[in-house]
């Protein structure tokens, strides 16, 4: 597997030559797998993040090796999405996971204002 370098953004040249993949491919995958997001530095450059290159080297890997074809590949990407947000959900259902993140920002909230009252 690639080993990706310890940094918070990436140039296409960057992410083109630590996956093997040619930068028109990468801007047609962007097109393609809507999750690949690169934002637009002030010069108008694609920068990546780590999840985006580790998102690129899953879809290479479903693409390339695995022979999905493109459709099967987006199709896949959403299920281990969806498998790692379920496990991110600590095995609630979602409405349960939404009212336990309501609690613990009232609970956040009030602690805010107990040590604001303080100073």
């Amino acid at each position: 597997m690639t080993e990706i370098p310890d940094k918070l953004y990436f140039k296409i040249g960057e992410v083109a030559g630590l996956t093997k993949v040619k930068p028109y491919i990468l801007r047609y995958w962007e097109s393609e797998f809507k999750i690949i997001s690169p934002r637009k530095s002030q010069a108008k450059q694609r920068v990546y993040t780590k999840r985006d290159l580790g998102l690129i080297l899953e879809i290479k890997k479903l693409l390339y090796k695995d022979k999905f074809t493109l459709e099967g590949a987006k199709k896949k990407i959403k299920e281990i999405q969806s498998e790692k947000a379920k496990q991110l959900n600590f095995g609630f259902s979602d409405e349960k996971y939404l009212s336990a993140l309501k609690n613990i920002k009232k609970e956040l909230t009030s602690i805010k204002k107990i040590l604001g009252a303080g100073e």
